[in-house]
């Protein structure tokens, strides 16, 4: 039985066209688009919620639902006084957009969907399960090991230094979010196949090719039954924040094209 979704703590920068970030399980807006965020800032308004226990909002009392969540996500967007707006959606963030813009065709204007799936595949079951069972027992160290070599493609990964990685590993393994049981449980239930041909907004996909969490065969299933999609490949691992330029460079093209 899913429960309440508290109201979710949100942050507000930038003017223009407003974008709603949602981000991937197990971390925050800040840290998901860390890097990108003053160049999305320098043309929009960004609206920037966190997930159930995640950041300061509080955790949930017990299991997530997806279609709560978007429109607690969609809520929090119009709290900051904006009626409509496009959704920058990564991995789990992705699935939440999609079915935002199903259920809020109104306020969606575009969607970004970035490392996206439609339904997890077994890599991703597997590896949420691993996720799932370090948090059970605590295993911060275990944890923040996996984290890292989801999160990081090759490239990223052989560039770190021994003293950077073993930054990395203990900056992760010292602050899981709270809620990030509850988040990747989520991963693990959802599936918007059938929402897909009703979306009817531009919609980008961005395929990281270097995705060992979210494989990039998932993108390309997004891009291919969604009507209109347009798609983008990246060299780069599951976290936006890692890819920096080489994302921003076709999400900038699709907001400018699309007026969004």
């Amino acid at each position: 039985m899913t429960s309440p979704t508290p109201v979710l703590s949100t942050s507000v920068t930038g003017s223009g066209p407003a974008l709603l970030l949602a981000h991937d399980a197990g971390t925050r807006a800040e840290n998901d688009f860390g890097t990108v965020l003053p160049d999305l800032s320098a043309g929009h308004t960004l609206i920037a919620p966190d997930c159930p226990g995640s950041a300061d909002t509080p955790r949930a009392g017990g299991p997530l639902a997806l279609e709560a969540l978007a429109d607690s996500y969609v809520a929090a967007a119009v709290a900051a006084g904006q009626d409509s707006f496009t959704i920058v959606g990564h991995s789990l963030g992705a699935a939440v957009a999609v079915r935002a813009a199903v259920r809020h065709p109104e306020r969606v204007r575009g969607l970004v969907l970035t490392a996206g799936f439609a339904k997890p595949d077994q890599r991703a079951r597997i590896t949420t399960a691993m996720f799932l069972d370090y948090l059970a027992r605590q295993d911060h160290e275990g944890y923040g090991r996996l984290a890292a070599l989801t999160a990081f493609g090759d490239t990223m990964l052989s560039a770190f230094s021994a003293d950077e990685i073993e930054y990395v590993l203990k900056k992760i393994a010292e602050s899981p979010e709270p809620g990030a049981e509850e988040q990747f449980a989520l991963i693990q239930t959802v599936d918007v196949t059938a929402d897909l041909a009703r979306i009817a907004v531009p919609t980008l996909v961005v395929a990281p090719v270097e995705d060992v969490f979210i494989a990039p065969s998932c993108s390309r299933f997004l891009a291919d039954s969604i009507a209109g999609a347009e798609y983008a490949e990246i060299q780069a691992g599951h976290l936006v924040a890692e890819s920096g330029p080489a994302w921003l460079a076709p999400v900038d093209t699709f907001l400018a094209r699309h007026a969004l």
